[in-house]
This record gives structure tokens, sequence and C-alpha cells, in this order.
């Protein structure tokens, strides 16, 4: 068996997707497993074609890796992949049709809205909830073009920057509280991390730099809520039909309630990740994670 571990893409998280990529294949090497690396680019489809791999390890992050593109290739092309399918994979990138599924659902959400056209904003209509807010572009990760809105002339600013990187933008109300993330495997919950940013907005620099984050494994809330916070996870995992390894994002509000943010259908596998980190708490160590994923593909399509 062959296993091809494809990983860059072109999104704007090429180069954390790089670093995934590169810590899945050298476990899978490790653990002795036939494996090739795949840099993902426009020439995707024949680099695949050429390499003759059995099944794909997806370490793309962003774009046509996680909105369902690069899945619906590989099922015409008859190579099974790890993680959730076209259908899942689409609703999750897509942050309004997830807060649309989520809704129908019943699971609690920030107020939002959604607009297509900076210059069809009528922004005395648009926020009907208070400052702060957050603005980010409807299907981008990783943080990537968002920005915490204190005031109002804060907003324009916010919004052309959300635009850069996309055609819909999200307008939620900030919830303030502690951000927990829900790692799950397999439709199981596996347990939960508390992330402390030290300046205050998990970004993407503070995702992607070593010592800007503290990390609490696992949260430091009482059994019941956390029970609670990992039931809401998976919820939203299989609301979204999602398979594999997700991480589901999460605001714990002052008042004790808490709100799904999004779900991650291809996570993060750096060094910095969380999903790795919460999987520690289940007994997975990184090789284990790795290979985890690899054989629930593997089960699903029967090999």
């Amino acid at each position: 068996m062959k296993i091809g571990v494809i990983a860059g893409g072109l999104s704007s998280e090429r180069e954390v997707s790089l670093r995934s990529g590169q810590a899945v294949f050298k476990a899978l090497e490790e653990l002795g497993y036939n494996v090739v690396f795949i840099d993902a680019d426009k020439n995707v489809c024949e680099k695949i074609r050429n390499e003759r791999i059995d099944i794909a390890f997806l370490a793309l992050h962003g774009g046509w890796g996680e909105n369902g593109g690069i899945q619906g290739m590989l099922e015409i092309m008859g190579i099974p992949y790890t993680g959730s399918g076209v259908l899942a994979s689409a609703l999750a990138m897509d942050k309004e049709a997830t807060k649309k599924v989520f809704l129908y659902h019943e699971i609690p959400i920030p107020p939002f809205k959604t607009i297509e056209s900076f210059y069809d904003v009528d922004f005395d209509e648009l926020i009907t909830f208070e400052y702060p807010l957050v603005v980010k572009p409807a299907q981008e990760g990783s943080s990537v073009g968002v920005s915490i809105v204190r005031e109002e002339k804060e907003l324009k600013d916010a919004l052309n920057e959300a635009f850069r990187f996309g055609k819909k933008v999200i307008i939620e109300k900030f919830i303030e509280g502690r951000e927990i993330h829900i790692g799950v495997l397999a439709d199981k919950a596996l347990g939960g991390v508390e992330v402390r940013p030290k300046r205050g907005f998990y970004d993407y620099e503070a995702k992607y730099t070593t010592g800007l984050t503290e990390y609490i494994l696992p949260p430091e809330i009482e059994e019941p809520l956390y029970e609670k916070l990992k039931s809401l996870a998976l919820k939203a995992h299989k609301a979204l039909g999602c398979d594999g390894a997700t991480r589901i994002d999460m605001i714990l509000a002052k008042d004790g309630n808490p709100y799904v943010l999004e779900v991650n259908t291809l996570p993060g596998m750096t060094e910095t990740s969380l999903l790795p980190k919460i999987a520690s708490l289940a007994g997975y160590d990184f090789k284990g994670l790795v290979k985890e994923i690899l054989e629930l593909a593997l089960r699903k399509n029967g090999k």
C-alpha cells in the first residue's frame, strides 16, 4: 500500500499545511509505511496519478483542500482519503453554511450577519447587536483576515481586510469568555484544551509561533461542564456529517453558556497544533494519532 501525504495547496494557509504534511510524512515513514510527499499545486491531479498512490492522507488547510474540492477529485479518481467527505468539508469551510446547520440542530452560536459586498452595506441597519464585533472571511481558517472591532470607526478597515480573502464576510457578536477547543476522533470526543494567548487574541501568529500561547490541558473547568462541552462538540461534528478527526472551536462565555464557533475538518498537525495536544489526553502520541486517522480511512473504505 502506497500512501500519499498531500499538503501545501494554494490557500493563505499553505505554509502551515506544508508543516503539517511534513510532520505526518515523517511519522508515517518512521512507522514503516510506504509513503510519498505530494506538494499540491495546480498540477496536483497529475502528481497524484503519477505517484500511483492507494490512499491520500490529507494535510491541506483552507481553500480547495478543505472545501470539498480535493475530496471530490479523489473520489472521481477512485482514491480513498482521510477526513471528511465532500459535503461535510464544504459545509464546514463555509462559516455561513455551518451556522445555518447549527441553528437547525439547535447548537448555540453567536448572533451573526452575512454580507457579500462592502459597497452595499448600510452600517446603520447592519449592526443589531452591540460592539465589540468579530469580522471574518466566510471561507478562511487559521484566523486569516479576522479582526475584533471594538468601536464603529474600526469597522470599515476590518471589512476591507476580510474582503481581501473572499466575496463573503461574517460579522458576529464578540463573546467574551474562555476559548476551548474539543478534539473528535472516530465519532468520539477525545478531550479539550483551553488556549490563553498572551496578547489576548488567538490570531495566526499566536497559533503558529511557539511561546505566544498558553495551553491548559485539560481545561480548568468543572467535570459536568467539561462533559457538556464534549457532548456539544460531538453534536456539531455529527450535524455536519464529519468523519475522521476534527477540532471544534468554542467559546465558554462568562455566564457559563457555551457557543460553537466552527468545525475544522482537517485540523493542523504541526508542533503547536491543538489536535495532537488534545489527543495526548486520550493516550495518543503523535505517531499513534496519525496511524489512527489513517486506519479510520482504510476501514471506512473496506481496506
